[in-house]
């Protein structure tokens, strides 16, 4: 108590010491909680406007344990069907001193809270964007995406469902078409057969929505990275450090070259990557190569091909096969 006083003391010194410039009298002073001015009761003049909070702007949620503050309430997200702007019953059925709710209130509390549900997603393009969302939530945690590729993923299905793209297409298909697109904008190393096999859906058809929904919204995206290719086939493969570092250096070398336009960059990784294993002398077989990198293992050969031509007149890229 007596630390409470000195801090009331201090406070109303604080607020004595202000003198009005017109009345020339100290204390009468209240301050404005909305606009934080200062204002004189005797001559209404106001001495300071808009003071400076120095204050934190916490906010309890949580009506139990006021230790758990949150900072006025969660971020705003695309990646949300409302963009977490709508407000929602809470599930505590407490009221605001924290004592229990009697039984007729918290039924007829139930029941509001039912119908705010409702309410929320009674447009058929707002259940279609909760249910969209809550599937790229499960694909987030399957293909490890972090949260900036999560707001790239839900950016361009909502691009797509203001089109009207979805008509005729599964939102599963153009939800794993959308993450595929946030992939390589981003530089995430995520295939199609990939995004395929974790969706359950045809790689045909996910070609086919990609290729619409490329035309339609007219967007151009990069290649992919052939250099983050070889890291993650040398990762699923086990090859060491030192024969993926010199693939990284047969690859930038060949790229000079210009041979890789037009080429498949995951069998030109598998290629290379085959080479450095060969030159010390690691035993892998270029059926798994190409398993792992999703290409055919005539086509491995043909890029392969194509390496050891260059060997000869470039002294750079040699091997021991």
């Amino acid at each position: 108590m007596e630390e409470k006083n000195e801090v009331y003391q201090k406070l109303i010194n604080s607020y004595l010491s202000v003198l009005c410039p017109l009345c020339n009298k100290h204390g009468n002073i209240i301050t404005d909680q909305n606009s934080g001015e200062l204002i004189c009761t005797t001559c209404g003049s106001v001495i300071i406007d808009n003071t400076e909070a120095t204050r934190s702007e916490w906010t309890s949620s949580n009506i139990q344990d006021s230790d758990f503050r949150d900072r006025t309430g969660a971020p705003t997200s695309l990646a949300k069907y409302d963009r977490g702007l709508s407000t929602v019953i809470g599930k505590i059925d407490k009221d605001a001193s924290g004592r229990q709710i009697d039984l007729a209130m918290k039924s007829r509390i139930g029941r509001w809270r039912t119908w705010d549900a409702r309410s929320q997603t009674k447009d058929p393009s707002k259940r279609n964007l909760q249910t969209a969302f809550i599937q790229l939530y499960t694909m987030k945690d399957v293909l490890g995406l972090p949260e900036s590729a999560v707001e790239k993923v839900a950016y361009l299905y909502r691009k797509i469902q203001e089109r009207k793209l979805i008509k005729g297409r599964t939102i599963k298909g153009a939800l794993a078409v959308a993450s595929y697109i946030a992939c390589r904008e981003l530089g995430i190393s995520r295939t199609l057969k990939e995004i395929a096999k974790i969706s359950n859906l045809k790689e045909k058809e996910l070609a086919r929505i990609y290729r619409k929904v490329m035309f339609e919204l007219d967007l151009k995206v990069p290649q992919v990275d052939a250099l983050k290719e070889i890291i993650k086939i040398g990762n699923i493969c086990g090859i060491s450090e030192r024969a993926k570092r010199r693939a990284i250096k047969v690859m930038m070398t060949v790229m000079k070259t210009g041979i890789s336009a037009g080429k498949n960059p995951m069998g030109l990784a598998g290629a290379v990557l085959y080479l450095s294993c060969k030159e010390y002398n690691e035993e892998i077989t270029q059926s798994k190569i190409a398993r792992v990198a999703g290409v055919t293992e005539v086509t491995l050969r043909h890029d392969l091909d194509i390496i050891l031509e260059l060997t000869q007149t470039m002294p750079s890229i040699k091997t021991n096969v």
